[in-house]
């Protein structure tokens, strides 16, 4: 492990750290390894969240210093890296729609096309993202990073297909981070443009107290809908999460959020926030994780073609587990299964969905 260290192979020496820690969860001198090996990837979400496990577990006072020196050097962090996800992905409900063959409007009823009711299918999903780090100064840095995600299907017309840039300034002093960040993305379904987003987001995280880290996130963006200019709109988001170990092998989080889209038609411009839960469950050398959410969504009045303005509950759950004992290199099988139910006041927006994802990724 060491040796591997030394080489700096640092995926092969996390994966004989990890080993370690499926048989022995309170070794903290190995999760304190692993941690270190994370930040030298670039993990830095991961190597944290080790030393907020580290903690848990209970440490003696040599080595909380040990900690608090490694959570200050997670500031030297690696210059290049990336992440790839991929998965089989068969969906009861790919499209998102409602399975009613007909839509209530103000003039009676219409007719649904086939391609508008819920469809069922197996997809190829892809997910991909990378940065670029550039020292300006001590404690500062220039991040840059883009990111890209499709979903395919045989029938084209329900490709799902978006790609992004972002690049700003990250900020880290005592235990803080600031990070900025503006670029575009963009958005294809099936086999045209959807959408052009520009914007920005600004987000500031810290440890709170020994096992946990709050972190707070606000963004502005103008989003050009391609297919019909009275959706276009400004976005504005803020969001609230805090994150905690409660041992060395389980942990979770909850997190709050809103959104407002003011678009051109105040049929289309909504107000949405809700709330989400997580917990995760290491387990051997399985890492399970599950996942409870709920949104309200209400646009601010009615669109003049349906009888009642858009008012919206979505529930949502799903179950993660990361088989790292069939690890492949650093990539490990992946299986996610997937439920949504959003109650809508307007039919069309009505849907059930169930899914599920086989595939590998990163395991670290």
């Amino acid at each position: 492990m060491m040796l591997a260290d030394d080489l700096k192979l640092y995926s092969k020496a996390a994966l004989e750290f990890r080993r370690i820690l499926d048989d022995k969860p309170n070794a903290a001198r190995v999760r304190l390894e692993l941690a270190r090996m994370q930040a030298m990837l670039g993990d830095l979400a991961a190597a944290r969240k080790e030393l907020r496990a580290a903690q848990a577990a209970g440490l003696p006072p040599a080595v909380e210093q040990l900690v608090r020196f490694y959570s200050r050097a997670l500031n030297a962090r690696k210059p290049l890296g990336g992440s790839v996800e991929l998965a089989i992905a068969p969906d009861s409900n790919i499209n998102r729609a409602t399975r009613s063959d007909t839509l209530g409007t103000v003039i009676g009823d219409f007719a649904l096309d086939q391609d508008a009711q819920a469809k069922s299918g197996i997809g190829l999903d892809l997910q991909g993202q990378g940065y670029f780090r550039a020292r300006i100064k001590r404690g500062a840095d220039l991040l840059l990073r883009t990111s890209a995600s499709a979903t395919l299907y045989r029938d084209s017309d329900f490709n799902d297909i978006s790609a992004g840039v972002q690049a700003g300034p990250q900020f880290n002093w005592d235990s803080n981070q600031l990070t900025f960040s503006v670029g575009p993305s963009w958005r294809w379904y099936g086999r045209d443009p959807y959408s052009i987003t520009v914007g920005g987001n600004v987000s500031w995280q810290r440890p709170a107290g020994k096992r946990s880290q709050v972190r707070l996130e606000g963004g502005f963006a103008h989003v050009t809908n391609k297919r019909n200019p009275l959706q276009t709109a400004e976005d504005i988001t803020l969001s609230a999460s805090l994150d905690r170990a409660f041992s060395a092998r389980t942990g979770g989080g909850v997190q709050v959020y809103g959104l407002r889209t003011a678009a051109r038609d105040p049929g289309y411009s909504l107000a949405n926030g809700g709330a989400s839960v997580y917990l995760f469950r290491e387990m051997g050398r399985t890492t399970f994780v599950g996942t409870l959410g709920y949104s309200r969504l209400e646009a601010d009045k009615r669109l003049f073609l349906y009888p009642e303005r858009r008012r919206e509950d979505r529930y949502s759950a799903s179950l993660a587990a990361t088989l790292r004992a069939l690890h492949i290199g650093s990539f490990a099988p992946l299986v996610r299964l997937n439920w949504e139910r959003n109650r809508s006041s307007i039919e069309i927006y009505d849907y059930r969905r169930v899914a599920a994802e086989f595939g590998v990724t990163s395991a670290f």
